[in-house]
């Protein structure tokens, strides 16, 4: 691995787990709004079944007017059977009876009575007329003796029909107001079933954020797991190029240490060959001074230096 891969490895990774991270923190604001709505949605749903509670008893309470009122219209309805009966039973009596009277009116056999008690009571009559007359009166007020039972049955009938009247009265209160109790029942029922939709629905959309809060919840755990892996990565990668950096230092010092030595080597080498020059040059200078021959001052200064050094030598 190159230098100048190392950076761009660590570069990749970081880069990764920066995205990752910017998913994180958007999906984190994402199940803010989840739970934020949910919880909303689940107050919501408290609150509407309390009002379902509120309304259902409400409308329990109607309900238990509303029997309580039929049974009372009832029990009216029952109490006007007998009178229909009755007026049954007299309906058939006036047929009867009607088979029994002439077939002249009774306004007209009325008229006729009427006319022969007004004669008796305002003519002078001898007495065979007079028991005519009166013999007529009684036959009269035989026929007419039909008719007055036929009527005193009709006065009963009207009686019965009062009575039931006020009876159906009294019914058509109840039943009026147990039919404005029902609609006001029906109206409640209405209204609690339309909140129990609703109450469905947002208990279903609650659900839905619930469960995608839960996914999100996964998600930003793999995530994570992700950024752990990438960071394992990175300290492995790391460690690789430590391991690399400490392998090419020791390389590097041991070749260093390798030169140094050669250096040292090459320095002793030279030392050793200017000393074999300087040492002859001297020794030259020297077999030149003997025969009386001038030397030059470096000549001078090889051979001075070597006097130096064998002074050196016998004084070690």
């Amino acid at each position: 691995m190159t230098e100048n891969q190392k950076p761009i490895q660590e570069g990749n990774v970081n880069l990764q787990i920066d995205k990752i991270k910017k998913q994180i923190g958007e999906a984190n604001n994402q199940i803010k709004k989840y739970v934020e709505k949910r919880n909303q949605l689940h107050e919501q749903v408290r609150k509407s079944r309390d009002e379902i509670n509120c309304i259902k008893s409400e409308r329990d309470a109607l309900n238990a007017k509303v029997r309580a009122l039929k049974e009372q219209r009832n029990l009216i309805r029952d109490q006007t059977a007998p009178f229909m009966e009755q007026v049954n039973a007299l309906d058939a009596k006036i047929v009867e009876l009607r088979k029994t009277v002439p077939h002249v009116s009774q306004r007209e056999l009325q008229e006729e009575l009427d006319a022969v008690e007004w004669k008796i009571s305002t003519t002078s009559l001898d007495i065979p007329e007079e028991k005519r007359l009166v013999g007529q009166v009684k036959e009269l007020e035989l026929q007419l003796k039909g008719y007055k039972k036929i009527d005193k049955q009709h006065k009963k009938i009207k009686e019965l029909l009062e009575q039931r009247k006020v009876l159906d009265a009294q019914a058509d209160v109840f039943h009026k107001e147990l039919t404005e109790l029902a609609k006001k029942s029906q109206d409640l029922h209405a209204s609690m079933i339309e909140k129990v939709n609703a109450v469905k629905k947002d208990k279903s959309e609650a659900d839905g954020l619930h469960q995608a809060f839960v996914k999100a919840k996964e998600q930003n755990t793999l995530w994570y797991e992700q950024i752990r892996q990438l960071i394992e990565q990175s300290r492995g990668q790391r460690a690789v190029f430590k391991e690399v950096d400490l392998t090419k230092r020791k390389e590097e010092e041991a070749k260093w240490q390798v030169e140094q030595a050669k250096r040292k080597e090459e320095a002793a080498q030279r030392a050793v060959k200017a000393k074999e020059i300087k040492e002859k040059i001297g020794s030259e200078a020297k077999e030149k001074l003997q025969r009386g021959e001038k030397v030059n001052w470096e000549e001078f200064q090889m051979m001075l230096g070597d006097d130096e050094e064998n002074d050196s030598e016998a004084q070690d």
